[in-house]
């Protein structure tokens, strides 16, 4: 093989071998901050990860919230109609958090199942709900509509 035929292989080759590693490393970092959205029946039901990030979508328990403490911890129960997970947050909820109103967490589950919010997202306006969160209230109520 002529030298420059093997320099312009060996230029191919480290080529590849750069696309594919760069590939490897924007795969690697987006499935690192990929975040799944569960009900709270999969929470329950054990689908939902122990040791990841994900969001938690229901509707806020009426006579639920409680605040143990003079802190910012703020206790309160999210349901899909369904099952109910306690959440618990510490930092200051948005001006549009209230009872009875669906809303979607992110954070993790602790060792006693109770799910630790890092950020707390409440809808803007009474005709907007995520997605997410307006399929997992349908399927619970669908169920129980069926005699």
């Amino acid at each position: 093989m002529k030298p420059i035929r093997r320099q312009r292989l060996i230029l191919i080759v480290l080529m590849l071998a750069g696309i594919g590693l760069a590939a490897t490393f924007a795969l690697k970092a987006f499935n690192e901050n990929l975040m799944y959205f569960f009900s709270t029946t999969d929470v329950k039901d054990g689908k939902a990860p122990k040791d990841a990030l994900f969001r938690l979508g229901g509707m806020v328990v009426k006579g639920s919230v409680e605040r143990p403490d003079a802190d910012l911890l703020v206790r309160f129960r999210l349901t899909d109609f369904s099952q109910e997970v306690t959440v618990e947050y510490s930092g200051i909820l948005p001006d549009l958090f209230r009872e009875g109103q669906g809303i979607v967490t992110k954070g993790r589950l602790n060792e006693r199942g109770v799910f630790v919010a890092e950020e707390v997202l409440a809808k803007h306006d009474e005709n907007y709900m995520p997605p997410e969160v307006a399929d997992s209230l349908k399927q619970p109520q669908a169920t129980q509509d069926q005699p």
